[in-house]
């Protein structure tokens, strides 16, 4: 069978052709699928999509008129997909349920310590040979207070660590965690407790309804001025407008950033030329104290190596019309 994949990452490419080579031919577009690239996928029953892939209704039409049955996303999140348009097509749409929770834990906590501890600023000063520390006083993780909201898999890793560097912990989650309850002493308490008391918050829950512009003007404003604020979960969590008038306002020691609410069609994209018309983001990126990566918390050779079986195993599943904890749209 030809697979077409959307949206693949050099460094994705060749792991992505060794897992489903053997039986079927793969071809990989570094393009992400939208309207414009959609018609490409004519003739192909199953395509592979990433996180910042447009499937709307409107998309979804295009993929079914043009053969497409079965799409597989090589990510967790999958709010980027209309379910319901996809069931009414008679298309199958699987996900990856789950992949290393190490990779994003990790990563968050290299952009609190790295926001912490100036570690940009500082490097950048030493390339033009200024070695002096004016501006570069960090704070101890150790003794400190680290809210984690959202104690699932990434959330516990997160904790973890926090809890390796000696900081007190409390979480926030609709149902609580034991491991982290009883084994890393977290304290489970309302969010607006978590957000006055914590000198570091991080968020770890899904992009749903319930959890969209989590992080609004509402909840910044309880957050301590000298806090760090981690999102390496979905841009969406956090309201940027209100996350810039925060800002401006002198408050919050540093925020970064993996993941921003108006990625789609700028993360992953080369835009040094061109330029970005994304006020928001573009004003966020003058703070000083604001590091904004290009949402690669998951982007190790484990946690992709794993995306990638389970999408191959997606496929092989579809294919045999088996369901599998992966499949969102049967």
């Amino acid at each position: 069978m030809d697979i077409l994949a959307f949206g693949v990452q050099a460094d994705e490419q060749p792991l992505l052709i060794d897992a489903l080579g053997d039986r079927h031919r793969v071809r990989c577009l570094s393009e992400f699928m939208s309207p414009d690239t959609a018609p490409l996928a004519a003739g192909h029953e199953v395509i592979s999509t990433g996180v910042n892939a447009r499937l709307d209704a409107e998309v979804l039409r295009v993929l079914a008129a043009g053969g497409t049955r079965m799409i597989a996303q090589r990510s967790t999140g999958f709010n980027n997909i209309d379910l319901t348009a996809a069931a009414e097509l008679g298309m199958t749409v699987a996900r990856v349920c789950e992949y290393s929770p190490y990779a994003v834990a990790e990563f968050a906590w290299t952009l609190a310590t790295a926001v912490n501890r100036r570690i940009v600023r500082a490097v950048n000063r030493t390339r033009e040979f200024d070695f002096r520390l004016d501006g570069l006083l960090g704070r101890d993780v150790h003794g400190s207070v680290v809210g984690v909201v959202g104690t699932g898999k990434i959330g516990v890793a997160f904790a973890r660590i926090a809890h390796g560097f000696g900081a007190r912990l409390l979480g926030w989650d609709v149902v609580e965690n034991a491991c982290c309850r009883d084994e890393l002493g977290m304290e489970y308490v309302a969010l607006d407790r978590l957000l006055t008391e914590s000198d570091w918050v991080s968020l770890h829950v899904p992009l749903v309804p319930d959890t969209h512009h989590l992080i609004d003007n509402t909840a910044l404003s309880r957050m301590r001025d000298d806090a760090i604020l981690i999102n390496s979960s979905r841009g969406g969590l956090v309201d940027a407008n209100a996350l810039v008038e925060t800002l401006r306002a002198g408050r919050l020691r540093g925020v970064g950033l993996d993941v921003y609410e108006e990625e789609t069609g700028l993360f992953y994209t080369d835009k040094s030329l061109a330029g970005i018309a994304d006020d928001t983001l573009a004003r966020l990126m003058t703070f000083p104290n604001v590091l904004v990566t290009s949402h690669q918390a998951y982007f190790t050779a484990t946690a992709v190596g794993q995306i990638v079986a389970a999408t191959a195993a997606n496929v092989e599943d579809y294919l045999a019309g088996r369901h599998s904890e992966n499949t969102l749209v049967p």
